[in-house]
């Protein structure tokens, strides 16, 4: 490993390549279509899951940089770009939504994460919780409600295991796998995904501002409850509601000179 090289190692961005502020899908797919609601853009670089863009809003340089699934890629995503200068983050995505006020295609906004990783856990005791940026997740709420979208502002489920949500009863700890689920439940958790918990830590210990917003794939517990369905894996309202967030989080940054 070259570490004198100017280039991050992981991302393989370098100085000049990233904007302050930066937007975080897990799949690399997703990228470009949100680099196309910039008002400029274009390719910086893909390397393993990361897969970067770089544009302006508002005149103000911005980058959109995919981290994969889960935890530990996402912390090495978002070091590597705070290297590089960035300080404020977006991450959008999916989720299966747990409370059965949350139904598919709405957008869930995440006020703290339950940390039922173990990435955070290399920055932050447990005692420490995962709590979102207060401006950032104004701002996603706000950027909900005026694009129309039914959202839902509350703390998320993090997990490292996709399978030990979905199929619990597989895994030899399926006992705890199925009563912490059910405190979960009983918490009025909104959703399952796997990242915020890490990245809310992370940019603590960073010094930095990270706030996430999801796309509601499906919600097992309205099956299970025999209520109506329709599973959608369009996730262009979270991804605009995060567009949208950033410009008015640019906007209002301007304006108190921060």
């Amino acid at each position: 490993m070259n570490y004198q090289s100017e280039y991050q190692y992981h991302i393989q961005c370098r100085p000049g390549d990233i904007g302050r502020y930066v937007i975080l899908p897990g799949d690399p797919g997703r990228c470009e279509q949100i680099a196309k609601q910039f008002d400029d853009y274009y390719f910086v670089n893909y390397n393993r899951e990361y897969k970067t863009y770089t544009g302006t809003l508002n005149g103000v340089k911005v980058s959109v940089c995919s981290t994969g699934i889960g935890g530990p890629s996402a912390a090495i995503a978002m070091e590597e770009l705070h290297m590089l200068g960035a300080d404020t983050f977006i991450r959008t995505g999916t989720c299966g939504g747990i409370n059965l006020d949350v139904q598919a295609d709405d957008v869930v906004i995440a006020s703290g994460a339950i940390r039922y990783e173990h990435t955070s856990l290399e920055y932050a005791p447990i005692e420490y919780p995962a709590v979102a940026n207060f401006d950032v997740t104004c701002c996603l709420k706000k950027a909900a409600q005026a694009l129309g979208y039914r959202n839902h502002v509350g703390i998320v489920q993090c997990k490292d295991a996709f399978y030990g949500q979905h199929s619990p009863e597989k895994s030899p700890v399926y006992y705890e796998l199925l009563n912490k689920w059910e405190s979960w439940k009983r918490l009025g958790v909104l959703a399952s995904e796997m990242e915020s918990a890490a990245l809310f830590v992370v940019a603590d210990a960073l010094g930095c501002r990270c706030g996430s917003c999801f796309h509601v794939v499906w919600n097992q517990e309205r099956e299970a409850a025999g209520l109506d369905q329709r599973m959608t894996e369009d996730t262009s309202s979270a991804t605009k509601t995060a567009v949208e967030a950033l410009r008015l989080l640019i906007e209002e940054d301007k304006a108190l000179g921060r």
